[in-house]
């Protein structure tokens, strides 16, 4: 027999750690509802995924301009993985799996094209007008304002727990100096070293498969020493190189979750964390790799920095895509009535913002040839 919402959420009560947060204790909504057979976090894990912003990810780029090779990593693909991995550490460490996915699913639901290069450009086209752009703000935005599929309310109407997470959303490329005055909950913080293990090993992946990442450039660091020495124990060293990095990189994601949840569990027992206001009222981050782990990653994502990032072939793809988004930008401010997007209540310039940074890239080029 098919268990309640009701049953379901005893049950989570009383597997989860008292410190993470319950499907049935959720502060709610902006919008209220009635509940239905759904726990509040897999409502808000449906709603994300069958909106538009959603499928769109799979037309923006993730580091290759979308489109540029069937294999490579896209921004929903890249969306897929954080998911993966946060319901992996969520289950490990007892906390709300649901909660987790949900934020993963939605983290970059604002990200516009071509990347981080795309948000760079918007963010200096924003400037100009006496504002910014910021891609984990616009996510938000996308959640509550800008897609519009229920009658009496704007967006997706999530609850607060999913927005806190998506707000608070920090590694090192997102919002990695911003303060907040209370710390994300353990779900969210989660969700962060999550989004940077599947970054910083699809990328491995990928460079090696463009042909911008070697093998033996690889072999100098020292986590990559780690895995290759547990592929060879595990499979012998009579591997295809294909096969050695493709098990190399799981290897690194293994160590990474265990060690992210060993560091997470010490810092919660040292810490004293009791309750969910615990972890709120805590000054500073909760779950995060031990220095040792840090390390190693750091010097590995500096690799992928100048060598897979700002390679030519990458970088000069990302900075074309940038002028379109420029010149785009530009001229509809100079043309309001050539504009094809809808105007609300804000300035018009948020408008323009709105409906670039919404685009694929293969939508973007196409209206850029169109002016």
């Amino acid at each position: 027999m098919a268990l309640t919402r009701e049953e379901l959420e005893e049950k989570e009560k009383k597997w989860l750690a008292p410190y993470s947060i319950k499907s049935g204790e959720s502060i709610g909504r902006k919008s209220r509802e009635a509940n239905d057979g759904r726990m509040c976090f897999q409502r808000d894990k449906d709603r994300i995924i069958h909106s538009k912003a959603f499928r769109r990810l799979n037309e923006k780029t993730q580091v290759f301009i979308a489109g540029s090779g069937d294999h490579y990593r896209t921004r929903l693909t890249h969306t897929l993985e954080v998911a993966q991995i946060s319901r992996d550490i969520a289950r490990r460490l007892r906390l709300n799996e649901d909660l987790c996915e949900a934020i993963a699913l939605a983290h970059d639901l604002g990200h516009p094209p071509f990347g981080h290069g795309g948000e760079e450009m918007l963010n200096k086209l924003m400037q100009e007008h006496g504002m910014h752009f910021e891609h984990n703000e616009q996510s938000r935005r996308v959640v509550e304002v800008l897609e519009k599929t229920y009658p009496n309310f704007d967006g997706l109407n999530l609850s607060f727990e999913v927005l806190d997470g998506l707000i608070k959303h920090q590694t090192s490329w997102d919002q990695a100096e911003k303060k907040f005055e209370t710390s994300a909950h353990l779900e969210a913080q989660v969700v962060n070293i999550a989004d940077e293990i599947a970054y910083t090993n699809h990328d491995i992946d990928d460079g090696f498969r463009s042909g911008l990442i070697n093998i033996k450039k690889l072999a100098e660091f020292d986590i990559w020493k780690m895995a290759m020495s547990d592929v060879g124990k595990r499979y012998g060293k009579d591997l295809s190189e294909e096969v050695k990095v493709s098990r190399g990189i799981s290897t690194i994601i293994s160590l990474m979750i265990e060690n992210f949840c060993a560091q997470t569990e010490a810092n919660i027992k040292n810490s004293e964390i009791k309750t969910l206001e615990d972890v709120v009222q805590h000054k500073g981050v909760l779950a995060h790799f031990s220095p040792e782990m840090d390390k190693m990653t750091g010097v590995l994502r500096k690799f992928l920095y100048d060598n897979f990032y700002m390679n030519p072939k990458v970088y000069d793809f990302v900075k074309a895509g940038e002028q379109k988004i420029s010149k785009l930008f530009k001229f509809y401010m100079k043309n309001p009535s050539k504009f094809p997007g809808i105007v609300g209540d804000e300035d018009f310039v948020v408008a323009v913002k709105d409906y670039i940074a919404g685009m694929t890239d293969g939508y973007l080029v196409a209206e850029f040839k169109k002016i």
